[in-house]
């Protein structure tokens, strides 16, 4: 399964009585139903471990590019009607910046390290408190309450795995907790953000900006609001897109779907 095609549905699971193991690629499991699967007798496998280091990266970019307002420079750079580059035209600073990581998993903990060496002041909330070890690894401060996060952060980051529990985590509410000069940043899912919401938000100056490698649906229609906001950089769901990763990601499927085929343990298998 690759970019959650095709779809695992009791129809094509009907159609392949012979199926033994799905492998999917990448680390979320939200478009696969287990119980449905389980009871085909069909195990699962993902490739959880590898994406990481690339995912926290793009984590790093997307905050980067937002503060210092990339995207908007290279237009300006590039553009035939420009005559001289403005001296007022300024970004913000990471360097010293509060980050807030909600999820604070292999991904955040990733993120964390990597916002460390900007001297960053790095608050986390997640399901389990961190050793106090790894806290003090990368100098994260642990928030029992998201909303004591999302007011204190200049940039929010969301690394959290898409649930029930955290479907449009991040609502009208939330969004407002959130300094006016703050920015958000998702490399999870699309969906742990109310995006009607966002683009509210967005338009309001209830928050500064948004830096989003996940939307939904994927591609947004052409016409979609969050397409037209100057304070809005979307990318195409990238952060596991580097070659070294996605040859990896390929193997251990591979890998995955061999031993289930010769009834051996599945590597990586979802329980």
């Amino acid at each position: 399964v690759w970019y959650h095609k095709p779809a695992i549905n009791e129809e094509l699971l009907q159609s392949l009585p012979n199926l033994k193991v799905v492998a999917s690629a990448g680390v979320g499991i939200d478009h696969l139903d287990l119980k449905l699967l389980s009871s085909y007798g069909v195990k699962v496998s993902n490739t959880p471990f590898i994406v990481s280091t690339d995912t926290a990266d793009m984590g790093m970019a997307l905050m980067l590019a937002s503060a210092r307002r990339l995207v908007e420079g290279h237009e300006m750079a590039v553009s035939p009607d420009t005559e001289y580059f403005p001296v007022d035209w300024l970004g913000v600073e990471v360097s010293g910046a509060t980050l807030g990581i909600l999820g604070m998993g292999k991904i955040g903990y990733k993120v964390a390290e990597r916002a460390k060496a900007f001297e960053m002041k790095i608050l986390y909330h997640n399901r389990n408190q961190r050793k106090k070890e790894e806290e003090n690894a990368v100098g994260a401060v642990y928030c029992k309450k998201i909303d004591d996060l999302l007011q204190q952060s200049d940039f929010v980051l969301l690394a959290v795995t898409l649930t029930p529990q955290t479907h449009k985590l991040i609502g009208k509410r939330e969004l407002e907790l959130m300094k006016p000069t703050a920015t958000l940043i998702n490399i999870s899912r699309g969906l742990i953000v109310d995006q009607d919401a966002l683009v509210e938000a967005l338009q309001n100056k209830v928050i500064k900006a948004a830096a989003l490698d996940v939307t939904y649906p994927e591609p947004l229609p052409r016409d979609h609001p969050l397409l037209k906001l100057k304070n809005v950089i979307i990318t195409p769901h990238i952060g596991s897109a580097t070659k070294k990763t996605r040859w990896v990601m390929m193997e251990e499927m591979a890998e995955s779907i061999e031993a289930g085929l010769a009834g051996l343990p599945i590597p990586r298998e979802v329980l």
